[in-house]
């Protein structure tokens, strides 16, 4: 007979955990179209496209706030709050280095 893989238990997946997977794939998603889109146009940044990259800064803010906590939760996976760790934390950085790149003339 073959050994059937089955795992019983009472963890389940975090709410906050999923939200700040959307919102990290959401900002993700903002910031790649934005730098696509400010490449097209030769590198001129059109106001649109620096408040979409301005808000999905303060989304992946708001979802990294939102991995934090639900990787400190108890008895849960922890899948979904480390996919919106990562991409909030990827976000973060690029826009910041954006507005770095931005100040700084180059």
């Amino acid at each position: 007979m073959s050994k059937k893989n089955r795992m019983f238990t009472n963890k389940s997946h975090s709410d906050r955990g999923k939200l700040s997977a959307a919102l990290g794939t959401i900002s993700l998603v903002s910031v790649c179209l934005v730098i696509y889109l400010s490449y097209k146009q030769s590198g001129a940044m059109d106001p649109k496209l620096g408040a979409a990259a301005f808000f999905a800064l303060l989304f992946s803010l708001a979802g990294e706030v939102l991995g934090l906590i639900s990787r400190a939760e108890k008895d849960r996976f922890y899948l979904f709050p480390n996919i919106g760790i990562l991409f909030n934390s990827i976000v973060i950085i690029v826009t910041g280095f954006l507005l770095y790149l931005g100040v700084s003339g180059v």
